[in-house]
């Protein structure tokens, strides 16, 4: 049954956008697809449900998420896991606090609390790593703003 209906799956295939393997047709009413010759005729058999686009398989992600919890929680971080220098590695958890202390500045300015002069000062001191953590930030922040009243 699969090696008749060609044209319709073909035409079928066309229309979705998909390949012919993606094209579901209901193999109850199989005469009735079978009298659509026209692209018109398939089209009104889609609209009527009988010829279908299969959804499409995805790869599944649940591997992935399992495998991303692990790491946030501090595992497979052995000497087998590990690519590249101490310091190439380094490099990411710095990355990482620069984008948190960054984005927190920008809040800050958006918010109107610190000034385009103070946001340049502290953004070249961010990427000067003069701060520990965010709260070291802003505490920082916090003393700038008391010498400058």
């Amino acid at each position: 049954m699969k090696g008749m209906l060609k044209t319709q799956r073909r035409l079928a295939s066309k229309l979705f956008g998909v390949g012919e393997a993606k094209v579901w047709l209901d193999p109850s009413k199989f005469k009735e697809i079978k009298e659509a010759i026209t692209r018109a005729d398939v089209e009104g058999l889609i609209s009527k449900g009988l010829i279908r686009k299969k959804e499409l398989v995805g790869q599944s992600r649940a591997r992935a998420r399992a495998l991303h919890l692990k790491k946030k929680k501090g595992r497979r971080k052995g000497y087998g896991s590990r690519k590249g220098l101490k310091s190439a590695r380094s490099k990411f958890t710095w990355l990482e606090q620069v984008r948190v202390l960054r984005a927190e500045l920008v809040k800050q300015r958006d918010a109107g609390k610190i000034d385009k002069k103070m946001f340049r000062l502290l953004y070249r001191k961010i990427k000067g790593n003069a701060f520990h953590s965010l709260t070291h930030m802003r505490s920082v922040i916090d003393e700038m703003k008391k010498e400058s009243v």
